[in-house]
């Protein structure tokens, strides 16, 4: 089982998490983070840092979430890798109870 970035995590993109992943397995993409599920050991530490409350174990994603498990998959081997925390984007904080945020998605 792996981890997985959803949804909520599109335009806030907090970086928290990264700090406490000790495998490195974050990709950054321009306005959204992803776990990259071959380097991901599941040891859940990123889940309680997120402010956004994005992260789902992968067997946990909302039915309605459930493409971002293969989306991870697939944007992970392409994004770099982030392994330290960064600023979050200047509007951050008006994008979280934004929802259907799909479309926003830069790649």
């Amino acid at each position: 089982m792996t981890y997985v970035v959803t949804e909520s995590c599109i335009k806030c993109k907090y970086t928290d998490c990264v700090d406490v992943c000790p495998v490195d397995c974050f990709r950054e993409g321009p306005n959204f983070l992803v776990i990259d599920p071959e380097e991901c050991i599941d040891c859940t530490l990123c889940v309680a840092e997120c402010p956004v409350e994005a992260i789902y174990a992968e067997d946990d994603v909302p039915d309605e979430q459930q493409h971002f498990t293969a989306l991870n998959a697939e944007l992970s081997k392409s994004w770099e890798s982030i392994v330290e925390k960064k600023d979050a984007p200047s509007d951050a904080d008006d994008w979280v109870d934004v929802s259907s945020k799909l479309d926003l998605l830069e790649r």
